[in-house]
């Protein structure tokens, strides 16, 4: 009987390690080069301003807190428009029940273009006791604003919990590549094939925590539930560092990267393969549901 016992506990122990990619993976290997530490970090007033909900933020010398409640969300914009750049912050999500709801860093030119913008995204989609967020990196073009967006999302588990701390997230946009990052850590790059794949249109950054409860949580499984109101977003040490829309045309984009504009090191590349090797959960290139004639870059 002890033997069964002992069996039982070291079963479920597998279980629960096998569940928990962070446990099984560990942490990603250095990518040898950490471009957030190449930019100046800003205090939210000085690269941001309140967009909706300014009764859900409050603002904590260069940080902001936003949350959402059963009567908002809350959103900021920064300052300027970009046409290329390096933006980033540190964000640390909320423990527990958070499913439906999305806590964001994101480009986008949705105002200007309404029902016809471009968007490039970091989302963290919330989720329930005992699983970890997912972090979705999404790309898309002339959003037609009515369901039929044509997304191009790719979703990690991380390596850490990204309540315990604060962690940075980051996105590079040039004119020909965007690449996404984790702690300085590249995990996806998405390289301009055509200008219908592409988006080059110039964008403000956006952060917010909003319901979405119809597809935020295992497609909807899951909705936000307001007993655990309310649902907060931390925000700090800002990074904004490109060229803005009405800036001079010979401005260009900041390097990531110790080869400067040819592109992420050896290095980089092999810190960015074993992520997707181990904490890639989704990529829409090898979904047999989507519509391969709309998605030619895979």
């Amino acid at each position: 009987m002890a033997s069964i016992v002992v069996y039982l506990h070291l079963l479920i122990i597998l279980i629960i390690s096998s569940s928990n990619p962070s446990s099984a993976q560990g942490s990603p290997p250095s990518p040898g080069y950490y471009p957030s530490s190449r930019f100046t970090s800003l205090g939210f007033s000085q690269g941001y301003r309140n967009l909706w909900g300014p009764q859900h933020q409050r603002l904590d010398q260069d940080s902001i807190t936003i949350w959402l409640d059963r009567n908002s969300g809350s959103g900021f914009k920064s300052l300027h428009a970009y046409r290329s750049g390096y933006f980033g912050a540190d964000i640390k999500l909320q423990p527990g029940y958070t499913a439906g709801v999305i806590t964001s860093l994101y480009l986008s030119n949705n105002q200007d273009h309404p029902g016809y913008h471009d968007e490039i995204d970091i989302e963290f989609l919330g989720t329930t006791p005992g699983k970890p967020y997912t972090l979705q990196t999404n790309v898309y073009m002339r959003g037609s604003g009515d369901g039929n967006i044509i997304g191009r999302e790719m979703k990690f588990h991380l390596w850490f919990d990204p309540t315990q701390d604060f962690h940075n997230y980051a996105i590079l946009w040039t004119s020909t590549e965007i690449t996404f990052f984790v702690d300085d850590v590249p995990i996806r790059r998405y390289t301009r094939k055509s200008d219908a794949t592409f988006p080059l249109r110039p964008m403000n950054v956006y952060g917010s925590v909003w319901d979405a409860s119809s597809w935020a949580t295992e497609d909807g499984k899951y909705k936000a539930d307001y007993r655990y109101q309310p649902f907060v977003g931390r925000y700090k040490n800002f990074k904004l560092g490109g060229c803005t829309a009405d800036g001079p045309a010979s401005c260009t984009p900041p390097s990531v990267s110790p080869l400067g504009s040819r592109g992420l090191s050896q290095q980089q590349i092999l810190a960015m393969q074993w992520v997707q090797r181990n904490y890639l959960v989704y990529n829409y290139c090898n979904d047999p549901k989507r519509d391969h004639a709309q998605i030619p870059e895979c």
